[in-house]
């Protein structure tokens, strides 16, 4: 038996010790996860939290119908989708409220030589829709293989395969835009 289903088998029965070995093994994924779709440390470690209390709350519900990893994804990325819905109609309900939290995007899996180039990246993806974005940050970015990807956000690979196809289409025009208007001024 894998690790991680011992380990959600025993947080089902309340074993501290086993969530905290899972929290472990998971919390720099589910943060870098967070993190691609919030774009702000203090939202990605709040989501973190949120997304393992799920977790801790919801383990006698895992069925073992996909892999742990999946379903502990599958949870960041609901979490971190309403998340970021919730922000945006607070921000949109009311014109005079400004962003809590702006842009603070640090991701550690970027080089420093290339911290301003990964910003506008992440500004963009974020303008993709969101089952565009789902698909582009967990294949690309968390570099999960594809099945998995159709697997956590419960399509077929198929599907998978389309929706990075035109996520990596608007992302092309989009920063062709942006690299052309840089190097015209």
């Amino acid at each position: 038996m894998d690790q991680a289903l011992s380990l959600i088998q025993k947080v089902a029965k309340e074993d501290v010790s086993a969530f905290n070995q899972l929290y472990e093994l998971f919390k720099d994924r589910v943060y870098n996860t967070a993190l691609s779709y919030s774009q702000n440390r203090e939202d990605a470690e709040e989501l973190t939290q949120d997304v393992f209390t799920k977790i801790y709350k919801n383990a006698a519900n895992f069925k073992a119908n996909s892999a742990v990893s999946t379903w502990i994804y599958r949870i960041t990325v609901n979490a971190s989708l309403n998340y970021i819905n919730k922000k945006k109609l607070k921000v949109v309900g009311d014109p005079n409220e400004t962003l809590v939290n702006p842009i603070d995007f640090d991701h550690p899996g970027i080089l420093l030589e290339q911290k301003e180039n990964a910003k506008h990246l992440f500004k963009v993806i974020d303008t993709l829709p969101e089952n565009q974005k789902t698909a582009f940050i967990l294949s690309f970015i968390e570099q999960l293989p594809r099945q998995e990807v159709a697997d956590v956000m419960d399509t077929s690979l198929k599907a998978v395969e389309s929706l990075i196809q035109r996520a990596k289409q608007n992302l092309r025009k989009k920063l062709d835009k942006y690299y052309t208007k840089r190097r015209n001024s």
